[in-house]
């Protein structure tokens, strides 16, 4: 930029009127806390799938619990014509589904955990951020 052009460009900016400048930071706010609303709501869909993926892991736990529950009374019936001793072949059978089912729980409560609280913290963040810009441009 030449000498000329920026004497031209401080002139221009600095004969502007107040009002023009607070119409330039009301324009300029409002497309900030657009482009936060947009990045808000993109956060909270990510939080959304990972709380329905532990949703659908807890779901998953229950069911297995339930066949495991099942299991047992059908194997313990099936297994007392047997010459094994019954009750052990029953257990082993319920336990490992059990297992499984506790194993589900807990990978589906780590997902819960981690989409809680439903908070777009990474834009609650650059709001601050934005923020604190402004209030050091409006210091300045």
């Amino acid at each position: 930029m030449n000498p000329d052009t920026k004497q031209g460009y401080a002139r221009h900016h600095d004969d502007r009127s107040t009002a023009e400048l607070m119409g330039d930071l009301s324009t300029q706010l409002s497309r900030l806390v657009r482009e936060e609303m947009q990045s808000a709501t993109a956060e909270l869909r990510s939080k959304g799938r990972r709380l329905g993926a532990g949703a659908g892991l807890f779901g998953a736990a229950g069911v297995l619990a339930l066949y495991g529950g099942g299991v047992l009374i059908a194997t313990l019936i099936m297994l007392l014509a047997l010459v094994l001793t019954p009750w052990i072949a029953a257990l082993v059978v319920g336990v490992v589904l059990l297992a499984a089912a506790g194993l589900c729980a807990a990978i589906g409560r780590g997902q819960t955990r981690r989409a809680t609280p439903p908070v777009p913290e990474q834009t609650m963040a650059s709001v601050r951020d934005d923020l604190q810009t402004i209030k050091e441009g409006t210091h300045r």
